[in-house]
């Protein structure tokens, strides 16, 4: 399984980014994917983002935080100009960004998706989010993450 790409690693590939894959067993008993992730890999879980997919002003919105923190709702919808946001259906999340709850990357999602990441992530030379499946996280600088999702930077984490 470990061997097998995601439409997030295919991305990072063809646009020739500079990445690290870093895969884990993963527990389904865990109750945290990120925290899992952190421990399983022996990092500071302030560098692991977590994916979230919300709905601002019924649109689907994308935010990305550290595993750490919560996603702080108000800060989302105000980073996209919207005026209330509340989080997604997870089945409605799963179908429009290709992945499963707990693997959703915010890198090669099926449809493409306003996204917005925590401004705390550039404290960080690299951090790392899912690669689009539990247990496989890619390793990413900001600005690259930025860059290719086309996101806005904001604190939107609470």
């Amino acid at each position: 399984m470990a061997g097998r790409g995601t439409p997030a690693t295919a991305l990072l590939d063809k646009q020739k980014v500079a990445h690290a894959l870093h895969a884990y067993e993963h527990d389904p008993r865990h109750e945290s994917y990120g925290l899992e992730a952190a421990e399983a890999l022996g990092i500071s879980p302030d560098r692991v983002f977590k994916t979230l997919v919300a709905e601002v002003d019924g649109k689907l919105t994308v935010g990305v935080v550290p595993v750490t923190g919560q996603l702080d709702l108000k800060a989302l919808a105000a980073a996209v100009g919207g005026k209330k946001a509340k989080m997604a259906e997870v089945a409605a999340a799963e179908r429009a960004t290709g992945y499963v709850a707990g693997g959703i990357s915010p890198l090669g999602q099926k449809k493409r998706l306003p996204l917005v990441v925590d401004a705390s992530a550039e404290a960080f030379d690299t951090v790392y989010c899912s690669a689009g499946r539990r247990g496989l996280e890619v390793e990413i600088a900001p600005a690259d993450l930025v860059r290719l999702t086309r996101a806005v930077v904001a604190d939107i984490s609470a």
